[in-house]
């Protein structure tokens, strides 16, 4: 059909003459062309581009890539090490590509390990035992003007044993704030541990050898972590949402002045919901068990004066905590 087609359309033409017959014209070109066309294009697809690196040379570049040498290096680091000495394997890119085949395209640096920091588990059954200390910033009053309000906090009595302003966050600040704290609370030797985050001034040497001669054991919150000063931030959130807590401080005196009177609110009169609605001072100074006997008192009088507004019964005032945790450990049976 497709020779007809061929002769027909010397004398009508090829169109025409494909159109008469239903012969596609476009298998009467294909049957034009020689079968050997077909059988060079055939070993041509089979062998692949004629730029394609041979077998033996690919896994030449994949043994260098995974060399002792390089096989911490990037490939594009490989491939300009071998550049500068003078050699040629094969474009970095190609390199991948043979990465990829063995699917070892992956992060091959050495990774910086960062070590497992232990979690923080404290615990303190009266003050004294544990203390918390952080830096926090005041704005000063002009745009960029900070001024360094550093506090110690007591976990179990919520009791602010030193506080500090400074225009400066320093390390011997620090050491001096706590040295000072320490000798005015009459910490012993094995008594004390104070735990801080990991900033450069709570993790410094001078501070380091200060607690270490005073016999004071320090502990660190794990990086990124903020609960695990849980104390310290929660202070730093009452203090900054008081009404009066003013948006910049004028001066450094300024600052001063305003610290001075919030932590004697904070000490003797803020009535804590985590110590029982005692104040820090009462806690701190053992006052807490005759605060709630009068309490008692009150409550009785009151009740026995209106007992059926009391529909549970004699009413009791909140107890203090037994402990004070910073990161309690968890229990695996609570029903055991």
């Amino acid at each position: 059909m497709i020779q007809s087609a061929e002769q027909l359309g010397q004398e009508v033409g090829l169109v025409a003459a494909c159109h008469a017959l239903g012969v596609s014209r476009s298998g009467l070109y294909r049957n034009r062309q020689p079968a050997i066309a077909y059988e060079a294009q055939e070993k041509i697809e089979t062998k692949g581009s004629v730029r394609a690196l041979g077998k033996v040379e690919r896994e030449t570049v994949r043994q260098e890539l995974n060399s002792e040498r390089f096989q911490d290096q990037s490939p594009r680091e490989v491939y300009a090490t071998l550049i500068d000495e003078g050699r040629y394997l094969c474009s970095y890119r190609t390199m991948y590509r043979i990465l990829e085949a063995y699917t070892e395209v992956r992060e091959r640096r050495n990774q910086l390990a960062h070590p497992n920091y232990k979690k923080p588990e404290l615990l303190a059954t009266q003050p004294n035992q544990v203390w918390s200390w952080d830096i926090t910033k005041l704005l000063g009053p002009a745009k960029w003007t900070y001024y360094y309000l550093y506090v110690i906090i007591d976990i179990y009595s919520r009791y602010v044993v030193g506080w500090m302003i400074a225009d400066q966050e320093s390390a011997l600040l620090a050491k001096e704030l706590i040295g000072e704290t320490c000798a005015r609370q009459g910490i012993l030797p094995n008594q004390l541990t104070i735990h801080a985050d990991r900033g450069s001034s709570m993790t410094s040497k001078s501070v380091t050898f200060l607690m270490a001669d005073l016999g004071v054991t320090k502990t660190h919150s794990r990086p990124h972590v903020s609960d695990d000063n849980p104390y310290s931030e929660a202070h730093f959130k009452t203090m900054k949402y008081q009404s009066d807590y003013p948006v910049r401080f004028g001066s450094l005196p300024d600052a001063r002045c305003w610290a001075k009177g919030f932590f004697e609110w904070y000490n003797q009169d803020h009535h804590h919901n985590g110590i029982g609605l005692h104040t820090p001072a009462d806690v701190h100074f053992g006052r807490a068990a005759d605060v709630r006997e009068q309490r008692q008192v009150v409550l009785q009088t009151a009740y026995l004066a209106h007992p059926e507004r009391f529909v549970k019964g004699l009413p009791t005032p909140p107890k203090l905590p037994l402990a004070a945790w910073i990161n309690p450990p968890k229990v695996e049976n609570p029903q055991l």
